[in-house]
This record gives structure tokens, sequence and C-alpha cells, in this order.
């Protein structure tokens, strides 16, 4: 594993920014991935921990230690063979990944945990640069036919998996490109959309046929990207596919309703970050434009986050993100709390852009003037003993002329799982287990569901696990056993 002694000799090696007055005048992304040497280097001080407890922490359980070895012995080849047999997309992971298999790092107890994330894009990027991700194509087809709705990191993740067991892959998407956020949400600047375009022309080699701008359902709510021109009734593709995998996104945002929220100015996150993607990728530009603007962003998540960077690509005259809860320590307590995903205080490279941060802020009206946002009356909260109370006194304006909402997203588009007639659970997710027999089965027959339609909104790692075990499930179900890693 690596050095024996190198978590002894060297210091994490970290992949450096482009300067923020540099970046702020492009969309592309800004951090180039490790070098050779540095990469062997932190493959280096991977310890002999004897129990890998980043295996567990990785939602895609990543045998780390041995990519890790074999980056360190400069056998990059191999390396990427050892990441591709648990992970269809690390050039996405690479990326956009807050790497829980960090936070459970064994060296990570007690100094700086291995780098794992900038590994796994070094060994993708290399692989990419020198032409070794090859279409795998089925060596013979199975006949069955398998409908995937939503094409994001689960669906294209089934969709692969699926389409290298033999079967007939169609993967419908109701925008006009394939990658669901991936594409339309995450800002260029931390995902360049060719490599989704690279991984979509390797699985189309691999026999899956992408559908776009088709609705699989009937009506999409406000706030909810649709491209689609064709309308596709569930009853047909339980009709002519013999399985179907639901793997939409949880794109219903929550919203704010308290007085002035129909002002000219208040929007919800994506209703910004989408166009400007499409405008990032040569389409019409973004009607909302930030620039010269007072911006507050409600919510203190990556998609705030990406908010924020996006706004000060515009040139905003100020950036203001406020969160709900309060500030978390900068440093978490690790005895306590290693090797779990810790809570604390998490800078992105868009708040060192600039960005005035408070926390413990209650939003409480939107002030307008002729139709239009001018402030926000706010409120600070007091979370004593884990129960919200607003401070007497503590009332305040913030001058605003955009407000963006980015404080997650309640469920899934209710109108496909109701088209399919999917029992739901308690969140409005669809209601599968993940574990035993049938497991990632709806309640309809040979309707299964996947990602965020079934877990609620969560991490593009967790969608990859899901869409690769969901893909196992279904193949069992075609063929009665399955030869597909779970």
């Amino acid at each position: 594993m690596g050095k024996p002694t190198g978590f002894l000799e060297f210091q994490r090696q970290s992949e450096g920014y482009e300067a923020v007055e540099s970046r702020l005048r492009h969309y592309h992304e800004f951090v180039p991935h490790l070098a050779d040497d540095q990469a062997k280097v932190q493959g280096a001080r991977c310890m002999d921990c004897g129990i890998p407890f980043c295996n567990n922490g990785c939602p895609v359980n990543n045998n780390i230690p041995d990519f890790n070895d074999a980056v360190y012995r400069g056998d990059w080849r191999e390396a990427l063979e050892i990441l591709h047999s648990t992970n269809n997309f690390p050039e996405m992971t690479g990326r956009i990944c807050p790497a829980p298999c960090e936070a459970a790092c064994t060296l990570g107890i007690n100094a700086d945990p291995v780098g794992i994330k900038s590994l796994e894009r070094a060994i993708i990027d290399k692989a990419g640069e020198n032409g070794w991700v090859l279409p795998q194509p089925p060596v013979r087809k199975t006949g069955k036919q398998v409908a995937i709705v939503g094409s994001g990191p689960a669906g294209m993740a089934a969709a692969q998996q699926l389409a290298r067991a033999g079967h007939e892959v169609t993967v419908f998407e109701k925008n006009d490109a394939i990658g669901g956020l991936l594409r339309y949400g995450i800002p260029d600047f931390k995902l360049d959309k060719r490599l989704i375009d690279w991984r979509a022309a390797q699985l189309r080699m691999e026999g899956v046929k992408f559908v776009t701008r088709t609705l699989v359902g009937t009506t999409m709510p406000h706030g909810v990207a649709n491209d689609a021109v064709k309308v596709v009734a569930p009853a047909r593709l339980m009709k002519e596919f013999d399985a179907i995998i639901l793997a939409g996104g949880s794109e219903a945002p929550r919203d704010l309703p308290v007085p002035g929220r129909d002002l000219a100015g208040v929007h919800f996150a994506l209703e910004f970050l989408i166009p400007q993607n499409r405008e990032v990728a040569g389409g019409r530009k973004n009607t909302i434009n930030a620039s010269g603007k007072h911006v507050v962003v409600i919510g203190g998540g990556d998609t705030g986050s990406d908010c924020v960077g996006t706004s000060n690509r515009h040139g905003a005259a100020s950036v203001t993100q406020f969160e709900l809860l309060p500030q978390p320590p900068e440093q978490e307590n690790k005895p306590l709390v290693w090797p779990y995903w810790p809570t604390r205080l998490r800078t992105s490279s868009s708040h060192d852009e600039g960005c005035a941060r408070d926390w413990s802020i209650a939003t409480k009206e939107f002030v307008g003037e002729n139709g239009k946002l001018k402030a926000l009356k706010c409120v600070r909260l007091d979370w004593s003993n884990g129960k919200m109370k607003e401070i007497p006194g503590s009332e305040f304006e913030i001058k605003a002329d955009l407000v963006f909402l980015a404080m997650g997203f309640t469920n899934p588009i209710a109108s496909v799982l109701d088209g399919f007639g999917v029992t739901k659970d308690a969140r409005g997710n669809a209601n599968a287990t993940t574990d035993g027999a049938g497991c990632y089965a709806t309640s309809v027959a040979k309707v299964f569901a996947a990602g965020d339609m079934r877990r609620g909104q969560s991490l593009v790692v967790w969608a990859i696990r899901e869409g690769r075990q969901c893909a196992r499930a279904v193949d069992e179900f075609l063929m009665g056993a399955s030869t597909l890693p779970r």
C-alpha cells in the first residue's frame, strides 16, 4: 500500500488553483490535476492501516488502497482498471465529490488524510489523455428491452451496466442534452461538460440509445427545467419494455413563502444556474444578470456556492450568503466523529472568490418597490438546545437586487411516479429498498427506482452507486441471475 513509511515522510499534495482575478474572467475549470510525481508522492502516503475505512466511507466502495499503490508504482493502467471496477464515472466524482472517503482515511485521525479525490482525478484524466477509456460492448445480446427515465449519473450508470450485460437500453431525457444536473445545474467551472459528452459517446458505442426532449409523464411544475417537445405515456413504456428504471432527480425546489415572494428578482437557484450553463454551451444569453447588483443567496450548500461563483463571474456588486442553521465548527472533534462524515465549516473555491457569509439567519420578508426586489428583512436566530427561536431586537434589513433560493430540493416530480402508479414514501420519493430480494423494485411490477428519485436529494457518487446496484437487480429480474458487480 504505497510506501510503508510514506505517511511519515511526505505531506499531503494538493491541487493548485488558478488565481481568483484570472478565473473570474471565464467559466472553464481552473484546478489542474496532479502531475505524475505529485501523484506518486500522494499515493505513497497511503499507510498499511489494516482496515481501510476509506473503502466504506466511499459510497461506491472504491478499492482505494489498491489504486493508491498502483499510482505509487507508476502502473496507471492498473490504477484505471481498479478505479473503473467500482465507479463508472470517476471523472465526475474526481471533480465534484466532497470526498467522504478522505473523512474516513485512517491517516486523517491525526494528520492530513491522503488526497484520494485528487488521485482519482489524476488517474482518469491520464486515461483520457492516453485513449485508454474504450467502449466495452457486450459479447452477446439478451433481447431484453430496458427503459431508463432520466439521464443523470444514476440513469447513466444503470444504462452502462445493463448495456454491457447485453440488454437493449433506451434512456429518456426531458431536456435537450443528457447529463441531468451534471449538465444543467453544476457550473462549467466545476465540471467541464465535454466530460459528459465523452462518456455519452462511450455509452452509445456500447449500445445505449438516448432519446432527448421527451417527457415521460404529464406536466412539470414551475422551477423545473423542461425542453420536451414530445410526451411519452408511462403506459406505453410498460407495454414496450421488459423493465423500467425511474432515475430522475429530486427536482422540486424548496420554496420560501414569505411576504414579497412574487417580487421580480426572487428566483430559485436553478432558474439562474441552468440558463447560465446553456449560455456557456453556446445558447441564448442568461436572462438573469447579476452584473452590478447586490446578490443574496439563501442556503449554505453546494447549490448556494454555485450561485455565489456564477454571480461573481457576472460581476455582482456584492454577494452575501445566508444559512438558517448555526455556523459549524472550523474543525470537527475527530475522536468523536471519525470515520463518519463530519459537520464542520466548509469553504468552497467560490467563497474564496468573494462572499460575505452569515449563519442563523431567517428571512422574514422580501421588500420591493414597483414590483421589484430592493431589500430583505431578516432576523437572527438562537439555536440553544437545538430549538430555533428568533432573537428579540435582532431584526435587520439588507439591500438586495437579486435573491437566489438554494435551500435544497424536496422530492422528485410527483407526476412521473404517479404516472406509473408507484407507491411513495413519506417524503414523496419512490418507495423501494436497497438490499435483499427485490431490492430497488417499486410497488409496480417490472418498475425499479434508483438515485435521487428513490433516496431523495443526495450526492453524485450515491447516484452512481444506486444506478449500478439497480442495474444488477434489473439484470437478475430479467435473467434470473447476474454477473454484474453490486
